[in-house]
C-alpha cells in the first residue's frame, strides 16, 4: 500500500478550488484610455474588464472557514469555492494579510465540511516527505511528491521585500494555481500552505516553497 495514497485519502476532503473575478479599469491596459480628456470625462466611471484568476484553499474549520493566500483573493469582488464533491459555494473574504500571504474565506455552513487535521510544522526536518495538493494550471485534485528541501527559507531572498515569512522549501511540484492549497506529511497532516515557487526562465527546477503551519496559526486566529 502507499503511504502517498492513505495521507491524500485523510485530507483530500478538505482541499478546494477558488475561482476569483475583478474588476480591472482599462486604464493601462488600452493605451487611448490614458488620454487625459477621457479621463476628465469618465472620471470615476472609467471602463473597466473583468478579469479571472484562480487558486486552491484548505478547509479549516468544518463549521465553513477556508484558508488560502491573499493573493489568491486580493481585489476579489467575487470568489466561489468548489468543493471535492462538485458542489460549488459563494466564498466571503473574511480577512486578508499581504504581510503573511494569508487570507480566511468563509463558505455556508452545514456543507458537510471536513476539516485538515493539523501537524507540527515545528518538528520538520530536512528530507521529510512532503505532499502538495492543488489545482496547478486548472488542474483539479492534483497529487505531487517530494521532500523538505530547506527549512526557514527567508522569503526576502527570493525578491519578496514586502512580506515577513520563513518558509519551508520543498521539491514536491508547486506551479501557478497550487498557491493556497496544502502541504502535508506523510500521515496526511498539514503542515504548510503552498504560497510560490521560482520561475523556470530563472533556471530553476524542483523549488516550491510554503507557508509553516505554525507560522499561520496565530494569523488565521486573527484574521477569523
Amino acid at each position: 500500500n502507499s503511504f502517498v495514497a492513505a495521507a491524500v485519502k485523510r485530507v483530500a476532503p478538505a482541499v478546494v478550488r477558488i475561482d476569483t473575478e475583478r474588476s480591472v479599469p482599462r486604464i493601462g491596459l488600452d493605451p487611448s484610455f490614458n488620454d487625459p480628456l477621457l479621463r476628465e470625462l469618465f472620471g470615476d466611471q472609467m471602463p473597466s474588464t473583468r478579469e479571472r484568476g484562480q487558486g486552491s484553499g484548505i478547509v479549516i474549520d468544518a463549521k465553513g472557514l477556508v484558508l488560502t493566500n491573499a493573493h489568491v483573493v486580493d481585489g476579489a469582488d467575487r470568489v466561489e469555492v468548489s468543493l471535492p464533491d462538485g458542489r460549488e459555494l459563494e466564498g466571503r473574504v473574511l480577512g486578508a494579510d499581504p504581510i503573511t500571504d494569508l487570507a480566511v474565506v468563509s463558505i455556508p455552513s452545514g456543507s458537510g465540511l471536513k476539516a485538515a487535521p493539523l501537524g507540527d510544522s515545528e518538528a520538520l526536518e530536512v528530507g521529510d516527505w512532503a505532499i502538495a495538493l492543488g489545482t496547478p494550471y486548472g488542474l483539479e485534485r492534483t497529487v505531487t511528491l517530494g521532500i523538505v528541501s530547506s527549512l526557514h527559507r527567508n522569503i526576502n531572498s527570493l525578491g519578496f521585500s514586502d512580506k515577513r515569512l520563513d518558509l519551508i522549501q520543498t521539491d514536491a511540484a508547486i506551479n501557478p494555481g497550487n498557491s493556497g492549497g496544502p502541504l502535508i506529511n506523510l500521515r496526511g497532516d498539514l503542515i504548510g500552505i503552498n504560497v510560490a515557487t521560482l520561475r523556470p526562465q530563472m533556471g530553476a527546477q524542483g523549488i516550491g516553497f510554503a507557508i509553516p503551519a505554525e507560522e499561520a496559526l496565530p494569523v488565521i486566529e486573527s484574521l477569523r
